[in-house]
């Protein structure tokens, strides 16, 4: 079988120079696009770029430098977004410039000029679920109760109410048929990003694919970026010794699953015609509290640090999301196989050898004067 030519816009990144890693390593003929976004990369390219790939540093807005790429590609993973729900929210015009209109260009590329495409993979994300599914204790009822009130959080009272019965809520797995209840820019855009991949696919018979991701972590997240996934974030304080912040009560609870499990599921697609045409959620299917995770990592480096718990509340926070993973199971063949704590341990140890400026503080203080936090 001869390789075929794949490229990953966003390929630079912390996923997708993963994938890119994996894809090189199986033979395949790899073109990265990035634009080396400063937020994520200050120093420029990073050292981890693999070699074997072509490099071609560029803006997917930049039509002039995409509508060629898309002539010589067979495959192409759609990565590249600028990454941050808080920031999103008063980076409006960045947010959507870089996720909507990005992704609009590249699919205007493929609707009315030539191109080689035969598959598109385009990352989502599980922000745009907002909460997830819940179950009534009394009677097993499954609900999506959406936000909880301002006046409710006020009171700390964290877990979601039955609107009617107003007893608290009991997280179950969030399934790909669940509605989307976006409470963020970045939460829209993302769903944009998924939408119009998977409806201008369906309409011109190109297979596309939209990856939900739950919360994302391992080597080469930018520790520095106090804007990326939360472990990362978590990281970067302890390493600078200091705790870890921690909203609410520290009990809310995320679907955290290893760099390395993505990037198999996603090498897997482009050779599934089962999963065309498909979201699929990428998450281990097991909840984790925030507050225990700031431990695991503060346990791991060896620090006798335990995280800032606020009972302070940010706005638009979902309280529990977790991952109905079996549609991926049973199309892919792919199950997560990184245990949580031995994805910790990797984290760390390559932390060690990095960079890690907290800018923790930074982020805090703009989320306080937009009125967020």
């Amino acid at each position: 079988m001869c390789a075929e030519r794949i490229l990953v816009t966003g390929g630079a990144g912390f996923i997708g120079s993963f994938l890119v890693d994996l894809l090189v390593k199986r033979g395949e003929r790899v073109v990265i696009l990035d634009c080396l976004d400063p937020q994520v990369h200050p120093n420029g390219a990073p050292d981890y770029l693999n070699g074997e790939a072509e490099f071609i540093e560029g803006n997917v807005l930049d039509r002039e430098i995409l509508a060629p790429l898309l002539k010589r590609v067979d495959v192409l993973y759609h990565l590249a977004s600028a990454v941050g729900v808080g920031q999103s929210q008063y980076q409006i015009d960045h947010y959507t410039s870089a996720n909507t209109q990005a992704t609009a260009r590249l699919l205007d590329i493929l609707v009315n000029e030539k191109h080689a495409v035969r598959k598109v993979i385009v990352a989502a994300s599980m922000s745009s679920y907002g909460e997830g599914l819940y179950e009534a204790p009394s009677t097993g009822e499954r609900l999506r109760p959406g936000l909880r009130p301002e006046s409710q959080m006020e009171q700390r009272e964290w877990e979601p109410l039955h609107p009617r019965t107003g007893e608290s809520l009991r997280p179950v797995p969030t399934p790909e048929t669940e509605p989307f209840q976006c409470n963020s820019i970045y939460a829209m855009t993302k769903a944009h990003q998924e939408e119009m991949t998977l409806m201008i696919g369906r309409t011109y018979g190109i297979p596309a694919v939209a990856t939900r991701f739950f919360n994302v972590y391992g080597p080469r997240q930018s520790l520095s970026n106090p804007y990326t996934g939360v472990a990362a974030i978590f990281m970067s304080r302890i390493k600078n010794d200091q705790r870890p912040v921690v909203y609410e009560d520290g009990k809310q609870t995320r679907d955290f699953i290893s760099v390395h499990d993505i990037v198999e599921a996603l090498a897997r697609i482009k050779d599934t015609p089962a999963a065309d045409h498909q979201s699929l959620n990428l998450g281990t299917g097991i909840p984790l509290p925030i507050a225990e995770v700031a431990r695991t990592i503060a346990r791991v480096c060896g620090k006798d640090i335990e995280p800032d718990i606020q009972n302070k509340f940010r706005k638009g926070d979902v309280r529990h999301c977790y991952a109905d993973n079996s549609k991926a199971r049973a199309l892919l063949g792919w199950e997560p196989k990184v245990a949580y704590e031995n994805g910790i341990r990797e984290l760390v140890e390559w932390s060690e050898k990095v960079e890690a400026e907290d800018r923790f503080e930074q982020a805090a203080a703009e989320l306080r004067a937009k009125g967020l936090v």
